[in-house]
């Protein structure tokens, strides 16, 4: 939910704790489990867990190729609770017209560089540019086009905005920053 007044405005990102990654760091130590017990079944020669069937299998090598995707499966659900524990990628994007600086704050991983910060003085953006590719992965991307540096993006690959929710978007970011929209 943005925060806007008359001198301020805040556009919080949800970063790595999304449904979708919850969905999936659930989903996939369930078939993890069920990969590497089959594979340890077929090395004793007998069922582990009754309904998964493990006697046409041979440990050597099936038994340990299954044994290797549950291990795997199993790392990386690690990563993906780690990354939502972590909230990696969250954070916010803050256009102050007071101070004449816009900030973008995200956390990363733990470490030396944990809080990245990146600021900028609004009065070096150009624009808004929003980026529109249609076809079998749509991809729609808002910007902000800085003076003498890269477009920084504002929005997530990830973020499936429609159309007129990101025209809506970027409208009240440019009249905010009172720049110019590209890319319509």
């Amino acid at each position: 939910m943005n925060w806007q007044s008359e001198w301020l405005r805040v556009e919080p990102i949800i970063g790595s704790r999304r449904i979708s990654n919850f969905c999936w760091a659930c989903i996939i130590p369930l078939g993890a489990l069920g990969f590497f017990s089959v594979g340890i079944s077929s090395y004793f020669g007998k069922d582990l867990i009754p309904f998964l069937s493990s006697q046409q299998i041979l440990f050597v090598p099936q038994g340990i190729v299954m044994c290797f995707y549950g291990i795997a499966g199993l790392f990386l659900s690690l990563y993906l609770w780690c990354t939502i524990l972590w909230s990696v990628g969250s954070g916010y994007n803050r256009f102050d017209k007071r101070e004449k600086i816009v900030c973008l704050f995200r956390w990363g991983f733990p470490g030396e560089n944990r809080r990245i910060r990146i600021q900028f003085l609004m009065k070096d953006i150009q624009a808004i540019r929003m980026e529109i590719r249609e076809g079998i992965y749509p991809r729609r991307i808002l910007y902000m086009k800085i003076k003498g540096q890269q477009d920084v993006p504002l929005t997530r690959i990830e973020e499936n905005l429609t159309l007129g929710e990101m025209e809506e978007k970027a409208a009240e970011l440019a009249r905010f920053l009172r720049v110019s929209i590209e890319g319509l």
